[in-house]
């Protein structure tokens, strides 16, 4: 079974209509899959067996400002939108999938089962946005303060609050 047959089919599985998870092609020729939380993990999963050794990265994205933005028909916008490209070394191709993930329930599945790689980019997207990923060993801050409030990548997070404190220079040796 080809990738694309694999792909559908890990959708159709989860419930999800292709046309509700289309897929365009990015400015560097790699292909942009647009899926529901629902397909998520499965969808990366199929792709994983077909061939997809490396998850280069997850990221978090928060579009607060840009409510409107351009997407492919049948893809609600929602505030959140978790991005996570992937590699497959052996047929030299990159596929990115991005996942809507809604401000009242900033949640989607983990992918460390199927790339422990994912582990610290998971641990980044919570810290700095706020985005759950259910199913992560240690869902901790990596970047802030355990006892850091808020998260602050997140657009409506307070500029300013805190203020920056910065070591001094070290003396002469």
């Amino acid at each position: 079974m080809d990738a694309r047959a694999r792909v559908h089919r890990a959708a159709r599985d989860a419930h999800v209509t292709i046309e509700a998870s289309p897929t365009t092609i990015g400015l560097g020729g790699e292909t942009v899959r647009f899926v529901g939380r629902d397909a998520y993990r499965s969808t990366v999963a199929a792709l994983r067996d077909e061939g997809y050794e490396l998850c280069v990265d997850v990221c978090g994205v928060d579009y607060l400002g840009h409510p409107g933005r351009d997407l492919p028909e049948g893809v609600t916008a929602e505030r959140f939108e978790v991005v996570v490209n992937l590699l497959s070394l052996s047929q030299k191709a990159r596929t990115r999938i991005r996942v809507q993930v809604p401000e009242h329930d900033c949640r989607v599945d983990s992918l460390f089962e199927l790339y422990p790689g994912a582990e610290a980019m998971e641990r980044e997207a919570y810290d700095l946005l706020g985005i759950e990923f259910v199913g992560h060993p240690d869902l901790s801050r990596i970047l802030m303060p355990e006892d850091w409030e808020g998260h602050p990548l997140r657009k409506d997070y307070g500029v300013g609050r805190v203020p920056v404190q910065f070591k001094e220079a070290p003396g002469p040796r």
